[in-house]
């Protein structure tokens, strides 16, 4: 297959298929990480999404079927026959030595959690490796017997052929998972396959991410084409606007809107950075009563988020409406959000989301969508915003929910308690980063309960609110686990919350892992 001169079209990569593991978007996140392009496709599509793409290389993931069951997923022998290297992960190596004529069976002994590799050939996808080293196995079944052409590489006490390969065809198998962490290498076994063994060059970088998305829009929206977007300083939106501003200049459109549940600074930094910095064409909407007037009372979680979205959209659909030559909507779409809800039986099951962070889209403004971001994995997007100039403030920001403090506020959310959070907020984001902390954590905020308790200050008694911390460390924000900062950090936050905030007497700190709870409390 040969490399398209189109600028918008994707440049050679490989074909994740997803065969029904929880770890598909890891493994594409890994090789865009060695600066590879991929694309994920349930086996139903792998096929259409392979000869669509110039491609250079298939990895088949791993699945938590047998390859010998009936409900086993149904993956096309074609994918074999493409022409291209094969990296079999897992079910994926089982599969794959099946098909050309090997043997799975039931494995003597499971292997799960770490364990230790002997690489006898370091060589082909070994290149580099050498010696023993430890890898993460989760597996029931194993290869028994291997398919002509095939040899072995390296295994285990208890699976001989954990790497198997073919070099002549380029085809690769490993039983372990080279994309989790816990693997100490997999992301050198990852890159062999990808750059030796596919012979890509790893250009996927920053700049030709930029030149690509731009020249898309540029494309999409033609020469007199004018775009809106919502800007909600996030970093999806943030990092949408400055590229679309690159590729379009003053008709884009941004549309801000200060629903009065924004955290300290938020609307002040949103104004400085793109209407100050980069003299992009700002509205900011000041619609605090607005919001609030339609949360008065209202105490159900599911409730409030109904309520702001329906907000959202009205103020957005009205503002919108002033550019009357806009056709084109913007949205900070990630690759997360459309990718397939994998159906490994065959079938397209693709829901593809048209939301907005806090609601749906005006279905009534009748524009096309533009998004530029919509084949980008989150890294990806900070990455493009530092090389667009974005301050680390915006681009390494925590995930902000798109309510806003309002599910942060448990019960009745008024201006007065969205001032107290929003005042005992800003000590924790404060002292957690000028204490270095923030590197390590996915999330560090304050929450507002809906109780008071008795406290004594300065002789007296108090009967005042309580804050809890919810500090947490995540990959993805799939899973969570809470954080326990420096005693020393946590005490200077909790005093300062006290002594600063009036209404709060005590501070209480969240020890809940995801699952079971989540990390928003509403």
């Amino acid at each position: 297959m040969h490399a398209s001169t189109d600028p918008t079209a994707a440049p050679r990569g490989v074909l994740v298929v997803d065969l029904g593991t929880q770890y598909a978007q890891l493994i594409a996140r890994r090789v865009r990480e060695a600066q590879v392009w991929c694309e994920i496709a349930p086996p139903a599509r792998a096929l259409e999404v392979a000869r669509r793409m110039d491609l250079s290389g298939v990895i088949l993931s791993g699945g938590p079927a047998s390859v010998y069951a009936p409900d086993a997923p149904r993956v096309p022998r074609e994918l074999l026959e493409l022409g291209v290297p094969v990296l079999g992960i897992c079910y994926g190596m089982q599969w794959m030595s099946q098909a050309l004529g090997g043997e799975v069976r039931p494995a003597r002994e499971r292997e799960f959690g770490r364990t230790s590799l002997a690489i006898t050939r370091p060589e082909g996808l070994l290149e580099g490796l050498d010696g023993r080293t430890v890898v993460w196995m989760s597996h029931g079944d194993q290869v028994e017997r291997l398919p002509a052409g095939f040899e072995v590489y390296a295994g285990s006490d208890t699976c001989p052929y954990a790497v198997v390969g073919d070099p002549r065809r380029g085809f690769w198998g490993v039983q372990f998972h080279p994309e989790v962490s816990h693997t100490v290498r997999g992301t050198e076994v990852l890159a062999n396959f990808l750059l030796r063994v596919c012979g890509l060059p790893g250009d996927w970088r920053p700049d030709s991410i930029v030149e690509r998305e731009v020249a898309k829009v540029r494309a999409q929206v033609g020469e007199h084409g004018e775009v809106v977007l919502g800007l909600s300083g996030g970093v999806d939106s943030s990092v949408a606007a400055v590229l679309l501003h690159q590729a379009i200049g003053d008709r884009l459109h941004c549309i801000f809107v200060d629903n009065g549940l924004l955290r300290h600074g938020e609307r002040e930094q949103v104004e400085r950075t793109f209407r100050e910095r980069f003299h992009m064409d700002l509205t900011v909407v000041d619609a605090a009563d607005r919001f609030l007037l339609s949360l008065a009372g209202v105490t159900d979680p599911e409730r409030k988020r109904k309520l702001i979205g329906r907000d959202f959209v009205d103020v957005f659909r009205q503002e919108a409406r002033r550019f009357r030559s806009a056709r084109f909507l913007a949205q900070g779409t990630l690759y997360p959000d459309v990718i397939e809800s994998v159906n490994v039986h065959g079938g397209n099951t693709a829901v593809i989301k048209s939301h907005h962070n806090v609601g749906g889209l005006p279905e009534d403004l009748d524009l096309d969508l533009v998004e530029p971001l919509r084949e980008l994995f989150k890294d990806e997007v900070r990455a493009i915003g530092r090389y667009l100039g974005l301050d680390a403030a915006i681009v390494d920001r925590q995930p902000f929910p798109g309510p806003g403090l309002a599910v942060r506020i448990v019960g009745e959310v008024t201006p007065e308690r969205c001032d107290l959070l929003r005042a005992a907020d800003r000590i924790v984001t404060g002292e957690v980063e000028a204490a270095g902390a923030a590197a390590a954590l996915w999330q560090y905020f304050a929450v507002l309960l809906p109780v008071k308790s008795v406290g004594v200050m300065g002789d007296a008694r108090t009967y005042e609110s309580c804050v809890a911390l919810r500090i947490v460390e995540s990959q993805d924000g799939m899973t969570a686990d809470w954080h326990y900062l420096d005693r020393e950090l946590l005490g200077r936050i909790s005093n300062r919350i006290i002594n600063e905030v009036r209404g709060v007497n005590r501070v209480v700190l969240d020890v809940t892992s995801k699952p079971p709870g989540t990390i928003e409390w509403e």
